[in-house]
């Protein structure tokens, strides 16, 4: 009786096989020897997706080259196929589970992972009815957490609905891909506009999102209005209060007119004290991390890429410091709450301040079965490592690792007390109110003290009391609207979450517990490179634009809601996260998206005809596209910037190339100016010799051959 262990790759493979007793390894798996498993256990893996949807072409060869005409394509059976670099791990794979009694589907615990498993299983054509299928479900690849799910093992049928939904997502992304993109790439080529331009279920509305926003700014037109601000001197101490109930006012009239109704002037006048409040408040610590809240917060405090976060997460789960990484909820259960306790003092360690810990019963706001579903938030594993280990990680898996700590600190923290003061002053009959804060008990925020940006504390007040006479200087300072603030890609990925519903406040987030996202916790991290990749995304100092190129294929996608609207791809999730919970079939669902596909074939060619912002744009991408490629003009020649090279175009002879780098070094403007102009540069620094060794010399343009002159 032969028992197979399918992972995902080699690195859980090798996680699994660390986990048990003896083993042995082969060409493409391991053989496994240990009281926990069967004799005659096997650990295979793939190298992620071994088998892929199969491009158009392999259906038919006409569809090797895009023509209107093709379109619409819908396959009447779906083609899979593997990869030519990975046929040979897939024959080891098939041979096993060929041989197997038993199958554990052991492929990372998500949608993705019985995609990934069932897929190689059905593409190597064995019986799986006469198999008996096991599912190994864990949150961590500790070995403690290994065995335990062994010992566990559920059954793998019972997955089976997941993996249709994560296919039914995969084929539709497929469909709207091949008919979208041909069928927009080509409209637009007829426009006049080069380039392919692709369209993608989720990457589509993700990036008319970052559209939208760009408008509002370049569109926003500020408007001035006035505020009236009283500046209170009392115990000869000063503080800002503004006009209570607040209001802005549009022109100095109305101001005038509300003053005189008051029965206040601008500058300095008598005020009285007519009310103080004192609350005593509390603030819980934030709450645990789902992936996309783990990316958000990051991306603010160290400007790291989505998907770099994800990248450094999976590192440090790989690692077995933090549990699993793609998860959307923010939640753990009692399990792991009574571990992260009997760990506290390891914990502390690593934690520079020491600081009190005394919440040791589990917090609703923090622990709660009932809403973990596939995977708990993302915490610190039981395996803690030492400062040595800690030093040994990436600055981003640092940095990381440290904000996941303090965050699951904090939950067995005190609550952050303050004492939040009111004051009213009366001023004529207008009131000022004055709100400040005096923190009585650190609690959590210790935890942060590195962090004060994330702190907004407000003002601390004087002493006053009721009826106390003071001195008011009135104040009209003239402002400005301001515009939206342009996404970051933090900001991103909570609107992706969100379905477009920007919200920043925690809370605000957390009462939006049903709402469907815009990809998973599992892609959006990608989908934002993808469009990076693409050049419809460009990234400055953190901030989030649309490219000229991005900018065009929005214009032309614009008349298509569903191509665009978050809400509408947010029901789709949810229509395929039905799949999942057998509500729905594939079959129901991909015939939707035909219709979809079918529409869009019919109506964008007419929408596209004539379109007057189209051409517009089109002409203005053209000339940005000539003014990006011109680098530099000399009276010798004029220089051409490639993504890899120059262009070198003389005004007499012919056209050849330089290197954007030589012997490690940048070569700048200043350099290829000299090199074009007087055939060589003055003396440069930074070059380095093969073995690393940095040296510096004159570059030498001998015709076209570049070379260096050390005279």
């Amino acid at each position: 009786m032969t028992t197979v262990i399918l992972a995902e790759k080699p690195s859980q493979a090798r996680s699994y096989v660390e986990a048990f007793q003896r083993s042995t390894k082969k060409q493409g798996y391991y053989i496994i020897n240990d009281s926990l498993l069967p004799p005659d256990t096997v650990i295979t893996f793939g190298f992620g997706h071994l088998v892929e949807l199969a491009a158009p072409e392999v259906y038919d060869a006409k569809y090797k080259h895009w023509s209107l005409s093709n379109l619409p394509i819908f396959p009447a059976h779906y083609q899979f196929i593997v990869p030519t670099d990975k046929k040979a791990q897939f024959k080891i794979v098939k041979e096993w589970l060929s041989k197997a009694d038993t199958i554990v589907v052991a492929t990372d615990s998500d949608r993705e992972g019985e995609n990934i498993a069932w897929s190689i299983m059905n593409q190597a054509k064995i019986n799986l009815k006469q198999k008996t299928i096991k599912r190994l479900w864990i949150n961590s690849l500790e070995k403690d957490a290994i065995r335990s799910g062994f010992k566990a093992l559920k059954d793998g049928w019972a997955f089976y609905p997941k993996y249709q939904e994560a296919q039914t997502r995969q084929i539709s992304d497929w469909l709207i891909g091949m008919n979208g993109s041909p069928l927009y790439t080509l409209l637009l080529r007829q426009n006049g506009v080069r380039g392919v331009y692709s369209i993608g279920r989720v990457q589509t509305p993700t990036l008319y999102m970052v559209y939208q926003r760009d408008q509002a700014i370049k569109n926003f037109k500020p408007e001035p209005y006035f505020e009236l601000n009283a500046e209170i001197l009392a115990n000869q101490q000063k503080f800002v209060a503004k006009l209570d109930p607040y209001q802005r006012f549009k022109d100095e009239a109305g101001l005038m007119t509300f003053m005189q109704a008051k029965h206040v002037q601008k500058g300095s006048q008598g005020g009285l004290i007519k009310d103080v409040q004192k609350q005593a408040k509390k603030s819980a610590s934030p709450r645990l991390f789902s992936l996309s809240a783990l990316q958000t917060m990051i991306n603010r405090r160290y400007h790291a890429s989505a998907a770099d976060v994800l990248k450094a997460v999976q590192a440090l789960y790989e690692a077995k410091y933090l549990s699993y990484p793609r998860t959307d909820s923010q939640y753990i259960t009692d399990q792991e709450f009574t571990y992260l306790r009997q760990n506290l003092a390891r914990y502390q360690k690593l934690v520079s301040k020491e600081i009190a810990l005394p919440q040791i019963e589990p917090q609703s706001r923090y622990v709660n079965g009932k809403k973990v579903q596939e995977h708990h938030a993302i915490i610190m594993t039981k395996t803690v490592p030492s400062q040595e280990q800690l030093a040994k990680l990436s600055k981003l898996e640092q940095q990381v690792y440290d904000l996941v700590l303090r965050t699951t600190l904090a939950m067995f923290a005190d609550p952050y007390e303050y004492e939040e003061t009111t004051i009213i002053t009366q001023v004529g009959d207008a009131n000022f109110k004055a709100t400040g804060k005096v923190p009585t008990k650190q609690g959590w925020q210790a935890l942060f003290d590195d962090h004060k940006a994330d702190q907004q504390e407000a003002a601390t007040l004087p002493l006053v009391h009721q009826g106390d006479q003071v001195q008011a200087n009135l104040q009209t300072p003239q402002k400005e609207t301001t515009p939206p603030v342009p996404f970051t890609e933090g900001t991103l990925i909570t609107a992706m979450k969100t379905a477009g519903k920007t919200l920043d406040d925690e809370e605000a987030q957390a009462i939006l517990k049903d709402v469907q996202g815009i990809g998973t916790s599992a892609t959006r991290a990608n989908i934002l490179e993808i469009l990076k990749k693409r050049g419809y995304l460009v990234t400055e100092k953190n901030k989030l634009h649309v490219s000229e190129a991005g900018i065009t294929l929005c214009k032309a996608v614009e008349l298509e809601p569903l191509l665009t609207s978050p809400e509408m791809t947010a029901k789709w999730e949810q229509a395929l996260q039905q799949i999942g919970t057998e509500e729905r079939t594939p079959d129901n669902f991909l015939s939707q998206i035909k219709k979809f596909v079918a529409k869009l074939i019919a109506d964008v060619p007419t929408q596209l005809t004539g379109n007057a912002a189209i051409k517009q744009q089109i002409n203005h991408q053209q000339q940005a596209q000539k003014s990006d490629e011109v680098f530099l003009e000399t009276p010798q020649a004029t220089v051409l910037n490639k993504q890899k090279f120059y262009i070198v175009k003389p005004k007499q002879g012919e056209s050849f190339t330089l290197p954007k780098k030589w012997s490690s070094k940048t070569l700048g403007k200043t350099a290829i100016k000299a090199l074009v102009t007087k055939g060589e540069t003055s003396k440069l620094k930074g070059f380095k010799s093969k073995k690393g060794k940095a040296f510096a010399a004159k570059l030498k343009l001998d015709g076209h051959k570049l070379s260096f002159d050390f005279d």
